[in-house]
């Protein structure tokens, strides 16, 4: 009889659960994992069968109140057994009363739906070579430095369900990539970060007060994947949004259903341009 034992993944074993992002088409970012680690070192559980990982899941919390949940994959030769649902269930219990919320591919919406997920909207992967779009000029861009992160964490924590600084401060700090803060003096007007991924560039977040901060931001963001393809996730109620990434001749290539089980935070969709990152909200 085999032994399945759950527990808590170590960082190269973070690693390996990314490794399989990659392989399903996620296209994770190369150096997200130790952000992820930095918001939650408990945030990544493995179910282990006669000492091999066989199935991950992230259920990243943000305080007592809310979870993300992601990396939910289980490996394609054992599918179909009950592991993933046995590791589900785990892991659904650690987050105890929380808000849980998840981007889940489409197909599975159904599955997400009678463990008590509700839809909330659908975000639109765009990807391609951006061209350069219409953006405010009067926007000051910034890359982030040490003494922006305070405003910037304030800011942040509106466009989320709960703050993150411990997140934000390996996020804004992509190994290749860059973080850019727009303001106008010493107010935020918005804020995007772009990293390198296992293809192409992904941005995101790309938060922004006007339409203008954002196709402004874009600009930049774009430009340093040098003629690259990048890739953001764009919530779909946000029109503008849609807007400016099909004004930069991105085009959809992927999409994932929005969900929450527990009270939906009320999340400003109109200045989110481009979600965080699928596995994280």
């Amino acid at each position: 009889m085999a032994d399945n034992i759950i527990r808590t993944l170590t960082p190269a074993e973070v690693d390996l659960a990314v490794d399989w992002a990659a392989r399903e088409g996620w296209n994770p970012g190369l150096h997200d994992a130790p952000a992820f680690l930095a918001q939650d070192p408990e945030g990544f559980l493995g179910l282990f069968r006669d000492g091999e990982l066989v199935a991950c899941i992230s259920l990243v919390t943000y305080g007592a109140a809310y979870a993300f949940l992601g990396f939910y994959i289980c490996r394609p030769d054992l599918r179909g057994q009950g592991l993933g649902w046995t590791l589900w269930q785990a892991g659904m219990a650690r987050l105890g009363g929380r808000t849980v919320g998840l981007d889940g591919v489409v197909a599975q919406q159904g599955n997400y739906k009678k463990s008590g997920f509700v839809l909330a909207h659908r975000n639109v992967r765009h990807g391609g070579v951006a061209r350069r779009v219409a953006g405010d000029p009067e926007v000051r861009l910034r890359p982030v430095a040490t003494d922006l992160m305070p405003a910037l964490i304030a800011y942040d924590a509106v466009c989320v369900p709960a703050p993150r600084p411990d997140f934000l401060k390996h996020w804004l700090a992509p190994p290749d990539g860059l973080a850019l803060m727009a303001g106008n003096g010493e107010r935020v007007l918005g804020y995007g970060v772009i990293r390198h991924a296992r293809t192409g560039w992904r941005i995101g977040p790309l938060f922004a007060q006007a339409p203008g901060v954002a196709g402004a931001l874009l600009n930049a963001l774009a430009d340093h994947a040098g003629g690259a393809d990048v890739f953001i996730d764009v919530p779909e109620p946000n029109g503008a949004a849609l807007a400016l990434v099909e004004a930069a001749g991105l085009v959809p290539v992927f999409e994932t259903a929005r969900m929450y089980k527990g009270d939906a935070p009320a999340l400003p969709l109109d200045a989110i341009y481009g979600i965080t990152t699928l596995e994280l909200g």
